[in-house]
């Protein structure tokens, strides 16, 4: 049996301080080479310090955090998890930062977004097309015509789904929340590098 397709164990850590409640796991596994689970969980936990920081939290003694996290994919040796950080420092609303992180449980290497394609493939626009054309079908307003992603847009891998996603007031309105344009793997076959960590979702066990 191929232990190495199973979803990996994790564990949800609290970190608490004043004004800080902070949900985010932790790899616990095993059958996870040590070097590689250690690699990891200092990802993360590191993750979750720069996301405070970009909140404030450590210039502003008025703002309060907390986080919370869900993992998306957990099998095939692909961990692809995403954290969430609100701040509140007064004022009408509080402001939610999103960010992921993809690994390989086999290396502990983190995936950027480059690194899901085929080389030479023009990844970029194939995917702002696809969620260009999204916008117009879930006629989402927008606060100024979209011209495409970031080289290395945020995302995460939900099965055989590649979940790309924006930030608050980077496209919309706040009240439209944080944008997220789902991908079918199929619908991008042709330009998925087969050794990455999309290639891993085809197929069955």
């Amino acid at each position: 049996m191929d232990k190495s397709r199973f979803p990996v164990n994790t564990t949800t850590m609290r970190l608490v301080r004043p004004r800080m409640d902070i949900y985010y796991p932790v790899v616990h596994d095993y059958n996870i080479n040590p070097y590689v689970a250690q690699r990891v969980n200092t990802t993360i936990a590191n993750k979750v310090h720069e996301m405070n920081v970009k909140q404030g939290f450590y210039e502003n003694p008025q703002t309060e955090v907390s986080g919370f996290y869900e993992i998306k994919n957990n099998q095939r040796s692909i961990l692809s998890i995403s954290l969430g950080n609100y701040a509140y420092s007064g004022g009408a609303h509080g402001l939610t930062l999103m960010d992921s992180l993809t690994f390989n449980m086999q290396t502990g290497q983190k995936y950027e977004l480059k690194d899901l394609f085929k080389k030479g493939s023009n990844y970029v626009q194939v995917l702002s097309d696809i969620i260009k054309k999204q916008i117009e079908q879930r006629d989402i307003s927008l606060f100024e015509e979209f011209t495409g992603i970031k080289r290395n847009q945020e995302f995460y891998i939900a099965d055989k789904s590649l979940v790309i996603y924006f930030q608050l007031y980077e496209l919309t309105a706040y009240a439209y929340g944080i944008p997220y344009f789902p991908i079918s793997i199929y619908e991008i076959e042709d330009i998925i590098d087969e050794e990455g960590p999309l290639g891993m979702m085809f197929g069955s066990f």
